[in-house]
């Protein structure tokens, strides 16, 4: 459980008062939902349907998820749907572009489905879409959230980090224990390892990972995949609340309150993050704008003090 309690685990699926979010309704929601259908984008805003997606696009703010909407693989808490991918839109890269240049966006995060069909597991249309965006919008610091590219994740890395993304981003979903269930086409320490040499590969690039709560582990599970983490160097954790999409999908096992979401959030600042994100309605993206501005800094105060050490030493 992740209350810090035995309490039975409910029996019903009913949303607590902090979990609900309004419909959106506002104009601006609107424009977003059209720009992205002219331009052919998908969003995991949508596919996944995000709880925020009201107040994400009503700010203009989106992650668009490239390579299409079919996933090759079944998780049970993600709402994407599984089959056999189209063919690579060879547009999409520019059009990425033209939605942040429209948008007018300081930070865009972009993920994708997983495409184990793929030689190179979709690896070169992540730098194709980054490489567009470098031209078209240079001053949108660039968030990328990556699947573990199976079996092919060393040539990924290196094509990817090459192009120098500011944040690469690759959750971890839940702990080890639950990865036959939750999470059977991936391996926990795969994920690991994959953050573990974007930073090997480019120490600069800021690192960020998450999970979400609620799927049935336990507390001290959760504290081993912050150490786990920060042995990997990772930067930036978020923690959010599971919700479970449709009847098909794994039920939620607890709604953790706001209360425990900050009493992890304290834990995992302690154990030297330099950003955390715990709340029930964090997912990868929310507030990511917002988030890197306060990692960078974060950052150069970390370094700062760092070389103030070094000055008295000498």
């Amino acid at each position: 459980m992740n209350e810090l309690s035995n309490n039975p685990k409910p029996t019903h699926q009913r949303k607590p008062d902090w979990i609900r979010v309004r419909a959106p309704t506002s104009s601006e929601f609107g424009k977003t939902r059209e720009l992205m259908r002219r331009l052919n984008l998908n969003t995991v805003c949508e596919e996944a349907a995000c709880p925020n997606i009201g107040e994400c696009w009503t700010n203009k703010h989106a992650t668009v998820m490239i390579l299409g909407d079919t996933c090759t693989r079944a998780c049970a808490f993600c709402n994407v749907k599984t089959g056999m991918p189209g063919k690579v839109d060879t547009a999409e890269p520019d059009h990425v572009a033209e939605a942040a240049a429209t948008l007018g966006l300081e930070h865009i995060v972009i993920t994708s489905v997983d495409r184990d069909d793929l030689p190179d597991g979709g690896a070169g249309q992540f730098v194709k879409v980054i490489e567009a965006l470098r031209r078209t919008t240079p001053d949108t610091t660039i968030e990328i959230l990556t699947p573990d590219f199976r079996g092919k994740a060393r040539q990924a890395i290196e094509a990817i980090v090459a192009v120098r993304p500011d944040v690469y981003n690759h959750n971890l979903e839940t702990v080890p224990r639950l990865y036959p269930t939750i999470r059977p086409g991936a391996r926990y320490y795969a994920s690991l390892r994959l953050l573990e040499d974007v930073k090997r590969h480019d120490p600069s690039i800021f690192t960020k990972s998450g999970i979400m709560l609620g799927l049935g582990e336990e507390r001290l599970e959760v504290h081993q995949v912050m150490d786990d983490m920060r042995c990997a160097d990772v930067d930036f954790l978020t923690m959010g609340q599971y919700l479970r999409p449709t009847p098909k999908h794994a039920q939620v096992a607890e709604f953790v309150t706001p209360k425990a979401f900050d009493a992890y959030g304290a834990i995992a600042r302690a154990k030297g993050f330099l950003q955390v994100a715990s709340t029930p309605l964090t997912r990868s993206s929310y507030h990511a704008g917002d988030d890197f501005r306060q990692m960078r800094t974060a950052r150069e105060a970390q370094l700062a003090k760092s070389g103030d050490s070094e000055r008295r030493k000498a």
